[in-house]
């Protein structure tokens, strides 16, 4: 559903704010062993949120409309839980997750988002649907706005993907940079440069000088690049080479044409036996060396004859030096 001027977003409000349900939750267990916990989730037709098949909430709309849905939070246990809401924008972690911004404030998604009460108390067994409102910006720009409902309770937090699509023309493109190879481990980064979320598929190959590497089947990456967003990820390499210089590139495609290429080379040089036998070469040389040194001293000729020790000076008797005091 969508409208699309200010009066028709303050009139959705205020028909969210009197259509809190709380209903029985069906089928609920009535023994506390091996309950869950509560939960939320987009609204279904189950017991549980999300029985209906959505494991999220999907919403498209021009810049200016308003669209509404509604929060299911369900209470399977024995004593009333009171949970406070509000929405959130959603970003990527470092190493791709889905988070959400828990505690900065919100400029997207989450400050667009209005619930019909920002705090629900739901009774035991029983299930509490909560209408939400999201008032797309006149001036929002076109592409994927993801954020969240986030549902606290009990120091636990519970967050709903909101996957807003504000109409108009949409890019995507990616890039993939920095990337290295260390050992058996391919490290890289993900840039997401357009304004659509991705799920990029990474294929890898690798030449070096003994020729080219086998091909390894292109995988689908088990994360969704969010706009604007990079990400840090490395990939395993059993391929890696003992004794090599290899060329290792990445080709990253991705849905609506996206595609990024980036490589990198290493040198495997087996260290362990090079310097094993480095050691042995050098312990071999310096004993060859001392040994020669030896045998240089002990065939050195003796040309010097021995001199007289400086002890035994010649003695000359008083005889002598009284006849030379005679003669002069």
């Amino acid at each position: 559903m969508s409208l699309s001027t200010g009066h028709a977003a303050r009139a959705a409000l205020a028909v969210l704010l009197c259509a809190l349900a709380v209903t029985p939750a069906a089928g609920a267990d009535r023994r506390d062993a091996g309950t869950p916990g509560w939960s939320a989730g987009p609204t279904g037709g189950g017991a549980r949120p999300s029985d209906d098949g959505r494991p999220y909430f999907y919403l498209e709309g021009a810049p200016g409309a308003v669209l509404e849905d509604r929060l299911s939070v369900a209470n399977p246990g024995r004593t009333p839980i009171t949970v406070r809401l509000r929405g959130a924008d959603a970003y990527n972690t470092g190493g791709g997750g889905f988070a959400v911004r828990g505690t900065k404030r919100s400029t997207g998604t989450g400050a667009w988002l209005r619930l019909a009460s920002r705090e629900v108390t739901v009774p035991a067994r029983t299930r509490a649907e909560v209408p939400f409102a999201v008032t797309v910006p006149s001036g929002a720009t076109p592409g994927d706005h993801p954020g969240a409902v986030l549902a606290v309770s009990g120091g636990r937090e519970v967050g709903v993907r909101v996957h807003l699509r504000v109409s108009g023309p949409t890019l995507a493109a990616l890039t993939v940079e920095d990337v290295t190879v260390s050992g058996r481990t391919i490290r890289y980064a993900l840039v997401n440069r357009g304004n659509a979320a991705l799920v990029p598929r990474l294929a890898v190959t690798a030449d070096g000088l003994s020729g080219a590497f086998p091909r390894r089947q292109p995988r689908t990456l088990p994360l969704e690049l969010l706009p604007g967003q990079r990400v840090e990820l490395t990939e395993p390499w059993p391929d890696a080479p003992g004794f090599d210089r290899v060329t290792v590139r990445l080709s990253v495609t991705a849905a609506g044409g996206a595609r990024s290429e980036a490589s990198a080379s290493a040198v495997y040089v087996p260290w362990a036996p090079l310097t094993g036998g480095a050691l042995l070469v050098l312990v071999a040389v310096g004993a060859g060396a001392y040994v020669l040194r030896r045998r240089g001293h002990r065939e050195a000729p003796d040309d010097d004859p021995p001199g007289p020790h400086p002890d035994q000076q010649p003695a000359t008797s008083d005889r002598h030096l009284a006849k030379a005091g005679a003669h002069s």
